[in-house]
């Protein structure tokens, strides 16, 4: 997918750039920016040196040495004083600029730590939503994979009110926390696997359902007088595949199919790959990433994930944390897979 939050070290991904947590002078400071240095070998504190000092929100690019990139971009975010002094401004021109470097060197992917969230001390919250707005800016022009590592949950952290919001509606409507009366079960444990077996059970009703359909189509082509027209017409009323609905959906909007693919946090050889075979079956993720990029309601979300065969369910977190997003017409996706990362739930998109 474009954007993706990974939990790793930094030094071990592979991507065209990755970005430093650089120091404003030419030393190896602490952190990141220790372990670069490290896996990159003293070469690379040699292209830091010829290069200088680096003021704050600004970044210069070297090349990459023994890392698992072609270049090293070393940005150099602010230190977090009180708010006031133009923080939030100045890191968020440290990402423009390194992602402006990394097109000019025409790098497909890119990887960032959390800027100034360490020892900079920038609010966790704060300076994930500042890379946030930066990656998700650049992505609706650029075509490009952007990384963000964090190594552990203490470098990320959600607003307290988005947390807990999101919290209290997933202990209101995770199965587990339901009654058992409601799915006539006597355990707990297989509450879950009751509403899966529903699930399923819809699913085959429906499949069922268009092959019989599909049946009457052929008995009456060989009957009917004018076979060819008519069963077109039966055609016509039949269900969408998932490449058909989503094409509609996309029409209705009148934008580009881009601004939609990118919106979904989905790349375009994907997209191409739906648009142009008919009876392409697409992940779940992809599905729902599609919904919140056209903002689908809930209805329309089913509607949609249905026609690729999927339902969203309440034994599933991710679906839940989804929900929530769509039910408060939040459809910012970058957003949602902040929180599905928070909730150890897997980010959607391509």
């Amino acid at each position: 997918m474009p954007f993706e939050i990974v939990r790793n070290d930094i030094t071990n991904i592979y991507a065209d750039a990755i970005v430093n947590a650089a120091n404003p002078k030419p030393v190896i400071g602490y952190g990141v920016d220790a372990g670069i240095h490290k896996k990159a070998g003293p070469k690379l504190l040699e292209a830091r040196k010829k290069i200088g000092s680096i003021q704050a929100g600004q970044a210069a690019v070297t090349q990459a040495y023994g890392l698992n990139a072609k270049f090293v971009i070393h940005a150099v975010g602010p230190v977090w004083q009180d708010g006031k002094h133009g923080e939030e401004k100045i890191l968020r021109q440290c990402y423009d600029n390194a992602l402006r470097l990394a097109a000019e060197n025409n790098c497909e992917s890119v990887a960032f730590p959390l800027l100034s969230a360490g020892n900079h001390g920038f609010p966790k919250a704060l300076a994930l939503n500042t890379a946030i707005s930066a990656f998700s800016s650049f992505l609706m022009e650029h075509d490009m994979t952007i990384y963000l590592a964090v190594f552990s949950h203490d470098a990320f952290e959600l607003s307290e009110k988005l947390f807990k919001s999101v919290k209290s509606y997933i202990d209101e409507n995770y199965i587990t926390d339901k009654t058992l009366d409601e799915y006539g079960v006597k355990n707990k444990a297989d509450v879950r696997e009751a509403e899966i077996e529903e699930i399923q059970k819809e699913l085959r009703i429906q499949m069922r359902r268009r092959r019989e359909l599909l049946e009457e189509q052929k008995m009456y082509s060989l009957c009917a007088p004018s076979a060819d027209s008519n069963l077109e017409k039966m055609l016509e009323n039949t269900e969408d595949g998932f490449s058909a609905a989503l094409l509609k959906l996309i029409d209705r909007t009148g934008k580009k199919d881009s601004e939609i693919y990118k919106k979904a946090n989905v790349d375009r050889k994907l997209f191409s790959k739906i648009r142009n075979n008919p009876e392409y079956r697409p992940s779940k993720s992809t599905a729902l990433a599609f919904a919140i990029a056209l903002e689908l309601d809930i209805d329309e979300t089913r509607e949609l994930l249905g026609s690729a065969g999927y339902a969203l369910s309440h034994s599933s977190k991710a679906d839940i944390i989804a929900e929530y997003f769509i039910n408060n017409k939040n459809y910012d996706i970058f957003e949602l897979n902040e929180v599905l990362f928070a909730f150890d739930q897997p980010l959607i998109g391509s």
